[in-house]
């Protein structure tokens, strides 16, 4: 795993040579005089270099002007407290920096500075998007670019910019993000300073490996080197280095990204910038790791774990250990790798960051499989169908939350506009009496008026009433539908399956039964991978659809979470559910789905049982029939995709134990404690096991 998931440093995004500025900055003659010295604003714009990379050295500078630069005009003391603020925030005094960050905006506040209170409110958003708290980071970033603009403060704008690009990134919007950071590169090229240009084409160049568009990130990222030469700056050229591996290790250019490492850590070293070379070994342990260089990884993995406790860094630790623990599975070591990847997943846990636990727990899961441990594989998968049916649940509460936020919005504004039309007829029944007083004779045409005016209004309560109305059917429809697919969702299926009696799905006749189909779209997060997750609801759309046309109107339908889709059949033949299995595998194989120039195609995996169902005399609550299919689709995962695996029922009560076969459904299936039968995709094939 790569430093791209860990918490990013907040640093402002200016750079110049840190190891001559720190030499100039540090060796001052003891008998100078003081009158004599550089300006402050001049040593500020200086140290903020240092602090750019070397964060451990620019806060002993900062201290050391402390009272000079809290009783120094405005300007000079806002970006005191800036820079003040920034070095303490990366070398993780955090509690100090975000009481430095408040104090910066109190100060903006007093003055009405708009320049003091965007430096603080941007680096407040940094503070947050560092805590993984992302809604409000794009927030504050968002504010503090508002009020740069209405600054002369051009370097103030160029950042925020930046960082308002990289956060509409990081919001999913590409395309408002490239606008952004486009816009920052020509201010950057017009302006002409070599530094700036640097840095905003860096930020492009990432965004360019994020949109996939890897030919126009490395034709940048070629224009950013040349310029970068002329700043005689190691540092700057040090981050073109790990952009360029962020590109190349995407395009799986192994080699290349190694050499642009091992150049750009040479590099930071010069200059002694401590916290960039911990992150660059941690990005060769990961490096070394897709290459299967298992040995190396684990050294480079180590080598960051002693350096992130130096720099009090627990964030950078996780993931070193994460990065050891594959390594020490790859070179056979599977406990030790084991214990390392469970450190480094409570370190994802304790702070808060699931999507990124996610995406571990998906290489640990392939990891595990890869070394046989085929229990430890099936915990792994069951923990992140957990962790991504909670993120999707949060999404969904999300979406509903804006919406009906909007819809208060609505509503209080239709309360202005009625209050606003009150007052009028207020207004209007002044004037009448007014006009009563002088003019007698119009008297009837007055209360003609008023009450036409009076219509006119409850014509407006009415139907603002009747707008009330459909907005609470939508949300009520809404409450019971997934917004992306238009399928009934997770929560509408609980609520119906506590609904039915206890005995399952009712009286049926013994020729038929009720059944559960449980289905998981092979290959999807190569999908999104690929093509983008644009493509990957385009894939769960068509699904839905197609679902629609294979199975029956008095079929439920239910997206479950993620790429996964369940469906209750009322009533079906007994011996007709293998039948169903194979209809959905060739139905959803033949589906196309256009995208882009092209088209895609998708198979699935399904695990099914009839419900309800009984082992002995003992009727399974629907849960536990639940559970059962969705250890078959794990087995049909398991077993080679684009197939799927039923429960047709149990052996006699006496040998079959519910417990066991929850525990293990393949081995009880092999003990022949379970009857299965297993539906390949392209044809119909029926496959049994019997008992000894």
């Amino acid at each position: 795993m790569s430093a791209a998931l860990l918490r990013v440093l907040k640093r402002p995004r200016s750079l110049a040579l840190a190891a001559s500025l720190w030499a100039s900055l540090c060796v001052l003659p003891a008998q100078a005089d003081p009158g004599a010295q550089t300006p402050l604003a001049q040593r500020l714009a200086e140290i903020r270099e240092v602090n750019r990379f070397i964060p451990e050295r620019a806060l002993p500078m900062l201290q050391a002007i402390d009272a000079e630069g809290r009783a120094a005009p405005l300007p000079e003391r806002t970006e005191f407290l800036n820079q003040l603020a920034a070095a303490q925030y990366a070398l993780g005094h955090d509690a100090l920096a975000l009481a430095t960050t408040n104090e910066l905006i109190e100060l903006g506040r007093t003055h009405q500075d708009n320049a003091a209170l965007a430096k603080g409110t941007l680096r407040k958003g940094y503070i947050a998007f560092g805590e993984h708290r992302l809604a409000e980071s794009h927030r504050l970033i968002w504010e503090a670019e508002r009020l740069a603009k209405t600054t002369q403060d051009f370097d103030l704008r160029l950042r925020t910019t930046i960082s308002s690009g990289e956060s509409y990134a990081e919001d999913g919007n590409l395309p408002v993000a490239l606008e952004r950071l486009e816009s920052a590169a020509a201010m950057a090229r017009e302006k002409g300073d070599p530094v700036q240009v640097v840095m905003a084409l860096n930020a492009l160049v990432r965004l360019y490996g994020t949109m996939r568009e890897f030919d126009k990130g490395f034709r940048l990222l070629e224009e950013a080197t040349t310029i970068a030469l002329k700043t005689n700056s190691p540092g700057r050229m040090a981050t073109l280095k790990s952009a360029e591996y962020g590109l190349a290790i995407e395009t799986k250019q192994y080699q290349r990204a190694l050499r642009a490492l091992q150049h750009g850590i040479a590099l930071e070293r010069q200059i002694g910038a401590h916290s960039m070379v911990a992150y660059s070994l941690v990005n060769l342990s990961d490096c070394y790791l897709k290459m299967h260089d298992f040995r190396n990884a684990a050294s480079y993995a180590e080598q960051t774990i002693e350096a992130a406790r130096r720099l009090n860094d627990p964030g950078l630790e996780t993931t070193a250990r994460l990065n050891l623990g594959q390594a020490l599975m790859g070179l056979g070591r599977l406990a030790e790798g084991k214990r390392q990847m469970e450190i480094g997943m409570q370190g994802y846990e304790a702070s808060g960051a699931k999507p990124e636990l996610q995406a571990v727990l998906v290489e640990y899961g392939s990891a595990l499989e890869r070394a046989g441990d085929l229990a430890g594989a099936l915990r792994a998968y069951h923990r992140e169908r957990k962790l991504s049916n909670e993120l999707f649940e949060q999404r969904r509460q999300e979406a509903m939350l804006d919406l009906q936020q909007k819809y208060e919005a609505d509503k209080k504004q239709r309360q202005i506009e009625l209050l606003r039309s009150e007052n009028q007829v207020k207004s209007a029944e002044i004037d009448n009496r007014r006009l009563q007083q002088r003019i007698w004779w119009l008297l009837a045409l007055v209360f003609a008026l008023a009450s036409a005016v009076v219509g006119l209004l409850y014509r407006k309560v009415r139907h603002a009433n009747a707008a009330l109305h459909e907005k609470n059917r939508e949300l009520k429809q809404q409450s019971v539908r997934d917004p992306l697919t238009g399928l009934y969702n997770r929560r509408h299926f609980l609520e119906f399956m506590r609904s039915l009696p206890a005995s399952g799905a009712g009286c049926l006749h013994e020729e038929q039964t009720g059944a559960l189909f449980l289905l998981d779209v092979d290959h999807f997060k190569h999908i999104n991978d690929t093509h983008g997750h644009a493509a990957g609801d385009a894939v769960l759309t068509a699904i839905s659809n197609g679902l629609r046309e294979i199975l029956r109107e008095t079929d439920m339908i239910v997206r479950w979470g993620g790429e996964e889709f369940l469906a209750y059949l009322p009533t079906i033949p007994r011996g007709g559910l293998d039948e169903v299995a194979q209809r959905i595998l060739n139905g959803v194989s033949e589906i196309r789905i256009p995208y882009g120039d092209g088209t895609l195609t998708v198979h699935v995996s399904i695990g099914f049982a009839p419900f309800p169902i009984a082992v002995g005399a003992q009727m399974l609550a629907w849960e536990r029939v639940v559970n059962l299919v969705d250890m078959a689709l794990y087995l049909a995962k398991s077993h080679g995709r684009n197939r799927a695996y039923g429960v047709r029922g149990f052996a006699d009560p006496h040998k079959a134990c519910i417990d066991e076969i929850e525990r293990n459904l393949e081995q009880a299936w092999r003990a022949g404690q379970v009857d299965l039968s297993v539906v390949l995709g392209g044809e119909w094939k029926e496959l049994r096991v019997v008992s000894a």
